[in-house]
């Protein structure tokens, strides 16, 4: 059935089944979208995954051979599916590029050629703004600036990446629109059944990046086990995103003392399963992380200090079970993707 609001055609790197923030922000919001027709363009990556895919709401076209070198082409070959396929697609159309990356540069080229279509533009990188800038022998900056300043409008997932984006030059309105949290794949169906009361886990589900600072927790650990010998430290990279849930069920503090964060969606998955948090003041995670009400703060590379939070949250109960209440107060108030898709719908809409 066709859609008689609209086309959104968007513009990602990666897709499903590949996961990470932008995928999973696009499967969130289009979960709860039904008034559009959704496409992704995107890298194929393997051979194995097929070149046409509905998922949920979206049909995806991935485009390349199916090796890792299909994005540094996805510019290219986004552009020409796009002129290939735009004959059968609703009108009006909007392109929605997801971050500053290989996939929105194919947006960028088409807004050339039909300026009329309105170009939005998701910011959700995590990296560190020196990385940007240097990155790619600083063609990452040069293309962040050519797209924040080709855009019609930005949406930031928080308040310090909208900060960076008018650094960066941008000129046109910038929402703040965050992340969020599938609530109810995350509640746990109940604590008491899923971890001992003299249990001591850390667990951190982060990315082998530079940015995530797993070193420093490694070495918080360690200060941190000989006061407290039967504490374990789980650091989950490779997870499928179904586990996830189960895996943070059967944690007791989640820690990610991160050196750069866009925003830190880990921490708000899990802080609806019911775990206190600790992370660092860095990026986007004072939006959500209140020192002493929704999680603790670490100081960045000090291992030390972390150290003495986590023995705080295993020997502290009651602060413990504060950070948990505030804490799924907090996303079931402002960060259920329910909610923030009602945002995206108004943004889309404003466009069109």
């Amino acid at each position: 059935m066709q859609n008689k609001r609209g086309t959104i055609v968007i513009f990602s790197t990666a897709y499903l089944p590949l996961l990470g923030g932008a995928e999973t922000a696009i499967r969130g919001i289009s979960d709860n979208i039904e008034d559009f027709r959704l496409i992704v363009l995107t890298s194929r990556f393997k051979k194995s995954l097929p070149v046409k895919e509905k998922i949920g709401n979206v049909m995806i076209y991935r485009l390349g051979l199916g090796n890792r070198f299909d994005k540094f082409f996805l510019p290219l070959t986004s552009f020409v599916k796009f002129i290939f396929i735009k004959k059968n697609l609703d009108k009006p159309i909007l392109f929605w590029g997801m971050m500053a990356s290989y996939g929105s540069i194919g947006a960028w080229l088409l807004k050339f050629f039909y300026n009329k279509i309105p170009f939005l533009l998701t910011i959700q990188e995590g990296d560190s703004e020196s990385h940007i800038k240097r990155s790619r022998f600083g063609l990452v900056n040069l293309f962040f600036r050519l797209l924040v300043k080709k855009a019609d409008r930005i949406q930031a997932i928080s308040n310090y990446l909208k900060d960076f984006c008018i650094k960066m030059g941008a000129k046109v309105p910038i929402d703040v629109v965050p992340n969020g949290v599938d609530l109810k794949k995350f509640i746990p169906p109940s604590r008491m059944e899923t971890r001992r009361p003299e249990s001591k886990v850390i667990i951190s589900v982060s990315r082998k990046a530079y940015k995530n600072a797993l070193d420093t927790l490694e070495k918080a650990f360690l200060i941190v086990k000989i006061k407290h010998p039967e504490a374990e430290l789980r650091m989950i990279s490779d997870a499928l995103h179904q586990s996830v849930p189960i895996l943070l069920w059967e944690a007791d503090v989640f820690v990610r003392p991160s050196r750069s964060e866009g925003l830190g969606t880990a921490f708000l998955e899990a802080m609806a399963a019911g775990l206190p948090i600790i992370g660092t003041p860095v990026g986007g995670i004072p939006d959500f992380l209140i020192d002493g009400e929704t999680g603790l703060f670490a100081k960045v590379d000090d291992p030390s200090d972390l150290a003495q939070k986590i023995e705080l949250l295993f020997t502290d109960r009651a602060l413990r079970e504060k950070l948990i209440k505030n804490g799924l107060k907090l996303v079931e108030e402002k960060y259920q993707w329910s909610k923030l898709a009602r945002d995206m719908e108004k943004i889309f809409t404003s466009l069109l």
